[in-house]
């Protein structure tokens, strides 16, 4: 028993302390997906290890004291997301519908083809602005049913599971399809307009993800991350980037874009969103992000229900509100935060070249 108990340790401890190591080699970070799953592997454990710790053995006693700090690590990166925290984002006091702004953002899986169960979602919802990832030649006719109430769209459908559509009903301004480091990713990017003539940029992004059979490394998805949140940073206007990211909130590399793009994160302090694997009871984390500019405070935020693809869809509205600026704090990149992010920017390129 002991035996086996020592190994589960050594093997959470590893688990934590790999991420800490500044390599792009997917198999260390995705390492940064599992927290929570390892926080409560990690803490039964550590309680049946109590049971059978023999304080005589130094060896023991150093395991232990390293899965103590294992675990008080983890749930430290995870604290944030949790109703312990103040929330970040700030509850909308005023809404005006002429100043809101939903998005129903979906990863729709691309073999899948339940596009039925989809649009159920989007009438249930009813977004102004509905981002789709993964859409082949398939899901761009299947969902062109939508064109009725979102004649404003913008399309790259694809059949390497980067496809992306999106269709709002808010007209666009210089809606334009980049390809930022890879001839074969695409992100999108415009402006919209309100009701209320306001403007808002919107960034939709989809990396590659930390999986030898996309990418044996994270460098071009975390450079393509960080070069979209330095632009985010410069518009002084109401900003969202929004997509399925390919890596959770509490990792390195979009802690790091949040600093350098400033802008806010409606989780902290009300949830973590899982909204991958929804085929998995158990292994579940946050790959599809919203972030925004401190102009917005939120209305509503939820994820939405299992319906044939992997990710569940999140949805979210926000409102536009004066005076929000100066009642929530954007987060700031550190002179060695952002040297940090200029350099995993040029690694990303340099691999873009090669």
């Amino acid at each position: 028993m002991k035996p086996v108990l020592v190994g589960l340790a050594l093997l959470l401890i590893l688990a934590t302390a790999l991420p800490l190591v500044r390599l792009d080699h997917w198999w260390i970070r995705i390492f940064d997906f599992p927290r929570g799953q390892i926080t409560i592997a990690g803490v039964v454990v550590l309680a049946v290890y109590l049971r059978f710790w023999d304080k005589k053995h130094v060896y023991e006693s150093i395991v232990l004291g390293l899965l103590v700090l294992a675990v008080g690590y983890q749930a430290m990166k995870m604290f944030p997301y949790t109703v312990l925290m103040p929330e970040q984002v700030l509850q909308a006091e005023s809404p005006s519908d002429d100043a809101n702004l939903s998005l129903l953002v979906a990863n729709v899986l691309m073999e899948n083809r339940k596009s039925d169960a989809f649009l159920e979602i989007v009438r249930a919802y009813d977004p102004d602005i509905i981002l789709t990832v993964e859409a082949d030649d398939w899901w761009e006719e299947s969902l062109r049913t939508l064109e009725q109430e979102y004649p404003h769209t913008l399309k790259n459908p694809r059949d390497n599971t980067y496809g992306m559509l999106v269709h709002s009903r808010l007209e666009m301004v210089d809606p334009t399809i980049r390809f930022i480091l890879e001839d074969s990713i695409p992100s999108m990017h415009m402006q919209v307009v309100l009701p209320s003539k306001d403007r808002v940029f919107l960034h939709f992004v989809h990396p590659a993800p930390p999986n030898p059979r996309y990418a044996t490394d994270t460098t071009g998805r975390d450079a393509e991350l960080l070069i979209v949140g330095r632009e985010a940073e410069k518009q002084d206007t109401p900003t969202i980037v929004t997509g399925d990211f390919n890596d959770v909130a509490w990792s390195y590399t979009t802690s790091l874009f949040q600093k350098a793009s400033g802008l806010l994160d409606p989780r902290i302090g009300r949830g973590m969103f899982n909204t991958y694997n929804a085929k998995s009871l158990f292994m579940r984390w946050p790959l599809d992000h919203v972030f925004h500019s401190d102009h917005f405070k939120l209305v509503r935020m939820e994820t939405g229900p299992a319906w044939g693809s992997d990710h569940f869809p999140i949805f979210i509205e926000l409102s536009l509100e004066p005076g929000a600026e100066a009642d929530q704090v954007e987060p700031d990149a550190s002179r060695t935060e952002g040297a940090q992010v200029d350099e995993m920017i040029e690694d990303g390129r340099q691999q873009s070249e090669e």
